[in-house]
């Protein structure tokens, strides 16, 4: 397989402060890994810094074997972000999102026919989707550009579990289909190690855990234990 994403030391944060301090993590490619861990353990900061958002407080990010350091790097070596905030333009319809994405009308018109939940949407404004309509908007929108490496933040918060399972559905199919990586970044810790084939547990900055899923499932306790503040599970 080819290493899609490869962190090395990474040390990432706001301002010159840490958040995460000399992660070393990869993806590679047809995978799809897990970075779990309780609320300010500096998941999102990985996200951002991996896209180019902010710039790495040490260490390197290569993707596809070349350095990121900006967003233009990122798209360039065909990176693409769902970031939490889904990032649709309310005002415009599902079919014209996915236009912008595809940057042509012909490819915005397959994609919305590749999901059969947005074709019947397609002239509706994306601002007055459900929350889980939205989501699966988002995502066909991420991955418009046919990325190799796809980063997924918080796809799930606040859905309802159809809709959830429905999504993870989608993502496990596309990975599957075109062999892409992908970093996800998620709170539901059952359903999330039923998707992926890799985690690796964040907590304050630092990895504690990593392993397959099935390793990760057979250590739930200590997974669990990550999530309480004060509490650090033993690093494997």
């Amino acid at each position: 397989m080819t290493t899609a994403l490869k962190l090395l030391d990474l040390t990432a944060g706001h301002n010159g402060v840490a958040a995460v301090r000399d992660l070393n993590l990869h993806v590679e490619a047809g995978e799809i890994v897990a970075l779990i861990g309780p609320n300010g353990a500096g998941k999102t900061t990985t996200l951002d810094t991996i896209a180019g958002l902010h710039r790495p407080l040490g260490g390197s990010i290569e993707v596809q074997g070349a350095l990121v350091k900006s967003t233009r790097d990122a798209a360039r070596h065909a990176l693409s972000y769902l970031p939490e905030r889904r990032g649709l333009f309310t005002q415009l319809t599902v079919r014209e999102n996915l236009m912008l994405r595809a940057k042509s009308r012909k490819r915005g018109d397959a994609l919305t026919r590749q999901y059969p939940v947005l074709a019947k949407l397609a002239d509706r404004q994306s601002g007055l989707l459900s929350g889980g309509e939205q989501q699966i908007l988002a995502l066909a929108c991420a991955l418009a550009s046919e990325p190799q490496v796809l980063l997924i933040d918080e796809m799930t918060m606040g859905l309802a579990p159809v809709i959830v399972s429905e999504l993870m559905d989608l993502v496990r199919s596309t990975v599957d289909e075109r062999g892409i990586a992908v970093l996800l970044v998620e709170q539901h810790v059952a359903a999330t190690l039923e998707l992926a084939d890799r985690a690796y547990v964040l907590q304050h900055g630092r990895v504690t855990m990593s392993g397959t899923s099935a390793q990760l499932r057979e250590r739930i306790d200590d997974l669990h234990e990550s999530y309480v503040p004060g509490r650090t599970a033993d690093a494997s």
